[in-house]
């Protein structure tokens, strides 16, 4: 089974969508944005706080309680995440799982830690990544908000990041998002194809064949998108029943 993931992107409050990461443009509110892709038949959503690591500050608690408390599907919180304390708000503000990305990079141990408080389900480990041929992989990993090369393989930190607890990874390449040119199928692939557990196709969703070529040919069974519902360019219902018509199993 598929699930479709719309992703609220925060900065001050607002949704806000960029272009591999910059050039930021306002999508909303996100309680009305979460309210209404719940109505739209959304599996799940993603709350991801972009602006944390880079300000160095927590994920903003007021965010995800007001978000929470419009929906009934699972939330996914993700953002300047780096102990079991900020964990444990997240989840008490309403919050199903975290997302964590650059405090995991910086001490791997933390996966692990939080898998053995919370339950392996509770983590999904958010990998941005952008081509660099000098990785056996053909993926760098980058950290603070796509804004720092860490000089190592993505597909093998994805690998790590299962072999820790992680119970969803989501590989974003910096490459794509926001251009709406398509996943980075590549680069979902390789991750899927390196572990077993659900990979999440994210950045550059642009049109209805790029979701089946997520799961077809990237092997993703969690598809995330964000410009393409916040402008609504496509409806999740008009994402749901072209896959369904292709044969790939959705809930409708």
């Amino acid at each position: 089974m598929v699930s479709i993931m719309p992703c609220l992107d925060m900065k001050n409050g607002r949704v806000v969508k960029g272009i591999h990461f910059v050039d930021l443009r306002d999508a909303g509110d996100p309680v009305e944005n979460a309210r209404f892709y719940q109505q739209e038949g959304a599996d799940e959503l993603a709350m991801l706080d972009i602006a944390a690591t880079l300000e160095n500050r927590k994920t903003r608690l007021d965010w995800v309680k007001a978000v929470s408390s419009v929906i009934t599907v699972p939330l996914t919180v993700g953002g300047g995440i780096a102990t079991l304390e900020d964990v444990e708000m997240l989840l008490e503000a309403g919050a199903d799982k975290i997302s964590i990305n650059s405090a995991a990079v910086k001490r791997p141990q933390l996966i692990g830690e939080i898998a053995e408080k919370y339950g392996s389900g509770r983590i999904t480990v958010a990998i941005d990544a952008r081509r660099n041929e000098a990785m056996p992989s053909g993926f760098e990993l980058v950290v603070s908000g796509g804004t720092q090369p860490v000089g190592r393989d993505a597909v093998e930190w994805a690998k790590q990041c299962e072999a820790l607890g992680a119970s969803v990874i989501l590989p974003t390449s910096m490459d794509g998002d926001g251009t709406q040119a398509g996943y980075d199928i590549p680069f979902t692939r390789a991750v899927s194809e390196a572990v077993s557990v659900p990979v999440v196709a994210s950045g550059g969703a642009g049109k209805l064949e790029d979701f089946h070529e997520a799961v077809r040919k990237g092997g993703a069974t969690i598809l995330l998108a964000a410009s393409v519902f916040h402008y609504r360019l496509l409806s999740i219902r008009q994402v749901k029943t072209y896959l369904r018509d292709q044969g790939i199993a959705v809930s409708l």
